[in-house]
């Protein structure tokens, strides 16, 4: 099984502080908002008792961000390994449940690389399989996301030459 590309850390770094940072501003508004309607908060804005308090929780909470999101991209990382085999694509991942993704070279329809603007700066490019059937917007099934760009290349040409081994050259015409 191979790993991904050393940057992917970085793209699940990102993710992490886009997915803990939404959450925490969500949650933190909605607290407030309880609070207010319930009276509890009592205490105005410009008073100097709130204010430490506020920028204090604020920097807190973009710390363990911070922390949690690091964890969260060296556990993704660590755990997320692809290989391709002589029937078609393997993919393992997932930090609590783990997911085992099986395609065979049958059901490839297409075989897309992007290469955003954070992975051109790290240097990889993400590998999108798309398969016969699967129906899901945006994500293709067989999703590597992290692969050096030189590599994405090689499996470009290696899948598609499976795909024609298993399919045959073309077409018989009646």
């Amino acid at each position: 099984m191979e790993k991904l590309h050393p940057g992917a850390k970085w793209q699940f770094r990102i993710g992490g502080y886009f997915l803990f940072g939404f959450f925490g501003i969500f949650f933190g508004s909605w607290i407030i908002t309880l609070l207010t309607n319930l009276k509890l908060l009592k205490l105005e804005i410009g008073s100097s008792s709130i204010l430490p308090v506020v920028l204090l929780s604020i920097f807190g909470y973009i710390i363990f961000v911070i922390i949690v999101s690091e964890i969260y991209a060296q556990m993704s990382y660590n755990r997320w390994f692809y290989e391709f085999t002589d029937e078609g694509l393997r993919l393992e991942r997932g930090i609590i449940w783990k997911k085992y993704t099986s395609i065979p070279y049958e059901r490839i329809q297409n075989i897309d690389i992007h290469r955003g603007i954070i992975a051109r700066m790290l240097g990889f490019s993400t590998v999108m399989i798309q398969t016969a059937g699967f129906s899901r917007l945006a994500i293709a099934e067989g999703n590597i996301p992290a692969v050096e760009m030189k590599h994405a290349e090689e499996i470009r040409n290696f899948v598609m030459k499976k795909i024609k081994q298993t399919r045959g050259s073309g077409y018989n015409s009646p």
